[in-house]
């Protein structure tokens, strides 16, 4: 038998699919490939929306330099946000609804596409640690109100209330001067903290925290308890996180969707600006309608985008530790 063409593929690497042609005239050969083979990701490293991302990444940078898992990193990373008084839209000290109750939705996800999520939780001050409790020690994704509470103390987390005198006194301004029939949508306060984190295992988790639209109507529920909405994972791919007007975020699946895009191929940021436009295809009003997504790929790479200016995103790795500018299309 004399030399055939033939065709072989294929060997499954940490950054893709290598696909090798073999062309047997004469022992030449054709390689095709991904333009990130030969390439190390860049590893680990961990990404956060907003300001508040700083001192989060630097609590999850220090989990996954002693060895602990993405997943450990986010969940402590984003923990120190929702415990500080300070931050009106996240855990303690966040602004409450429009009776004046305090209340709160995260979700959580690790590589393994496990998941977990609480929404409408009030007076527990982690609810990031409560949906870790809901992925590892029930059946269930998502639980909320008050079986999310009773299932939170049974857990051991202990009840406290969340509604700092800073807060009240801001929510006692509003009904002053605000029609408390209805909120009105602003562009404040949707400051979500959503954290990524690839570890030097190169495995991908996700954290996503919030106290919500502030003064929105009780029983309201926006996107960051949503998996897929608020946070996706796809070990294989990347994930996503978003931040802004959460009704706008749950149209679209804004997170899945941005993890889909990367799997046909976009980079994170271009990935980021096309969700963003199919968020405003979606909508013919605009006004205060901000929305920002952040994405990290398996190469580490990472990026973000938002309907206006003023979104940027926190960058720790082994060389930067900074505040990164949002690219975005319209000015406030």
């Amino acid at each position: 038998m004399k030399r055939r063409n033939f065709i072989t593929a294929v060997s499954l690497t940490s950054v893709g699919v290598f696909v090798a042609k073999i062309v047997g005239a004469k022992g030449d050969s054709i390689i095709e490939s991904s333009p990130n083979l030969g390439k190390e990701p860049n590893k680990p490293i961990i990404i956060s929306t907003w300001n508040h991302g700083l001192t989060a990444n630097k609590v999850a940078w220090k989990r996954m330099l002693m060895g602990n898992s993405s997943l450990d990193a986010v969940e402590f990373g984003v923990r120190v946000t929702e415990s500080d008084p300070d931050n009106r839209s996240v855990g303690l000290g966040g602004l409450p609804d429009r009776d004046g109750n305090v209340t709160l939705d995260a979700c959580i996800m690790d590589h393994e596409s496990n998941c977990g999520s609480v929404a409408y939780l009030q007076e527990i001050e982690n609810p990031i640690s409560v949906a870790r409790k809901v992925m590892e020690d029930t059946p269930h994704v998502m639980m909320v109100g008050k079986g999310a509470q009773d299932f939170a103390i049974e857990k051991g987390f202990v009840k406290k209330n969340l509604l700092t005198p800073e807060a009240k006194e801001e929510w006692m301004k509003w009904k002053r001067h605000k029609n408390i029939a209805t909120p009105t949508i602003n562009n404040e306060n949707h400051d979500t903290i959503g954290m990524l984190a690839m570890d030097e295992k190169g495995n991908i988790s996700g954290a996503c925290t919030t106290s919500g639209w502030a003064y929105k109507l009780p029983g309201r529920v926006g996107d960051s308890p949503i998996i897929g909405a608020g946070l996706f994972i796809d070990n294989e791919i990347g994930g996503a996180c978003a931040t802004g007007m959460g009704e706008a975020v749950i149209r679209i699946a804004g997170s899945h969707t941005v993890v889909e895009l990367m799997r046909q191929g976009h980079k994170p940021e271009e990935a980021c600006k096309l969700a963003v436009k199919r968020i405003q295809k979606k909508h013919k009003d605009l006004k205060n309608l901000q929305v920002g997504f952040i994405a990290m790929n398996k190469m580490g790479e990472v990026g973000g985008y938002s309907v206006y200016s003023g979104f940027n995103y926190a960058l720790k790795d082994k060389k930067n530790d900074k505040m990164v500018d949002a690219k975005y299309d319209l000015e406030w």
